[in-house]
C-alpha cells in the first residue's frame, strides 16, 4: 500500500525517466523518417536517393512560386 502513495506523488522515477526519454526519440526519429519519405525516400528499393528526392524538392517549391 505504501508503493501506490509513492507512485501517485507524481515523482518519476528512473525507469519512466528512461521510457519518456525513448519515447521521444521513437517520435523524433518516425517525424524525421516520415519527412524523408515525404521528399521521395523509399527504403529498400531505391538506389538513386539522393537525385530523385533533390528533384522532388526542386519541382515542390517551383509550383509555390509566383
Amino acid at each position: 500500500m505504501a508503493q501506490t502513495a509513492v507512485s501517485d506523488t507524481g515523482t518519476s522515477t528512473p525507469k519512466q525517466v528512461q521510457k519518456a526519454q525513448r519515447k521521444a526519440a521513437r517520435a523524433k526519429k518516425n517525424a524525421e523518417l516520415k519527412t524523408l519519405e515525404k521528399n521521395g525516400y523509399q527504403p529498400g528499393g531505391e538506389t538513386n536517393y539522393p537525385q530523385n528526392a533533390e528533384k522532388k524538392a526542386a519541382a515542390a517549391k517551383a509550383a509555390f512560386a509566383p
